[in-house]
């Protein structure tokens, strides 16, 4: 494990790209984290854009990602919030739990939200998920690809053929990503 990723909520809010990332956090390929603050913005993001949604579901999702997810959550982050400076400041947060984490990068669609003089301050890069997956692929082509793979054998209602299960990505705004699976054929 060479690097250190924080998910941002944006990215954990689609289940497509948050069930990919988790996967691919369990690679060992690098350590990704998060913090609770994380957790309770793509959830109470989702239950306001999906009122169909049982709070529990998510409750026992939160629960799964943080068992299986090898020291996923940062802790004691918050003194550094104050003194942070972004274009949002409701993303302070985010920031602070990538300096407490010692982080490389902080995986986001937000990529304006983190601009890169602030973030070198604190040797960070935010990079789009699409990005950030494109160099997994790059480390370890077969892994992203077995990741993929694992995640598209769980859809089961109904089960998704590789064709439509790239679709799904290139939904989650993954060019690149769907791009490498393409040609990974016959592996997902």
């Amino acid at each position: 494990m060479a690097f250190t990723a924080i998910y941002d909520a944006c990215v954990l809010y689609p289940a497509p790209l948050r069930d990919l990332l988790l996967q691919l956090a369990l690679t060992d390929l690098f350590r990704a984290k998060w913090t609770e603050a994380i957790h309770d913005e793509w959830t109470r993001n989702l239950l306001a854009n999906r009122p169909e949604l049982k709070p529990e579901l998510l409750a026992r999702t939160r629960e799964l990602m943080n068992a299986h997810v090898r020291d996923c959550l940062v802790e004691d982050y918050e003194p550094l919030v104050a003194g942070l400076t972004l274009p949002d400041p409701d993303d302070r947060h985010v920031l602070a739990a990538a300096i407490r984490a010692r982080a490389d990068v902080i995986v986001t669609f937000n990529l304006s939200d983190f601009p890169a003089d602030v973030l070198k301050t604190y040797r960070l890069e935010a990079q789009h998920p699409d990005e950030f997956i494109a160099h997994l692929s790059d480390l370890a082509p077969e892994a992203v690809a077995l990741a993929a793979r694992t995640c598209r054998s769980r859809l089961k209602n109904p089960p998704k053929t590789e064709d439509e299960y790239l679709e799904i990505l290139a939904m989650q705004k993954l060019p690149e990503t769907v791009s490498f699976l393409r040609r990974m054929d016959g592996l997902i």
